[in-house]
């Protein structure tokens, strides 16, 4: 009775682990095929892309900003101050 029991319980782990782990191979197996690391180099490059247009596009807003801040600062300091009133001398 107790040999049975022990000879059942290992063909079960053995059989248990055979799938598994035949599993796990093809899982790895299809994560290595030319087709699914062209597809995902390509939607990371989109991506890549998608985040570096992005990026110019915050530049120039940043730039285009700052620009208009100094020559607000330009204009400020060429505009000569108007007198008060006109001293009566």
């Amino acid at each position: 009775m107790r040999r049975g029991f022990w000879v059942a319980l290992g063909l079960g782990a053995g059989a248990t682990g055979a799938v598994l782990a035949s599993r796990w191979a093809r899982r790895q197996a299809n994560k290595v095929k030319p087709t699914t690391l062209a597809r995902e180099a390509k939607g990371s490059l989109l991506d890549f892309s998608k985040l570096v247009s992005e990026s110019i596009e915050e530049g120039k807003r940043a730039m285009e900003a700052r620009e208009r801040e100094l020559r607000a600062e330009l204009d400020a300091a060429e505009d000569p101050p108007e007198p008060d009133e006109p001293s009566a001398a």
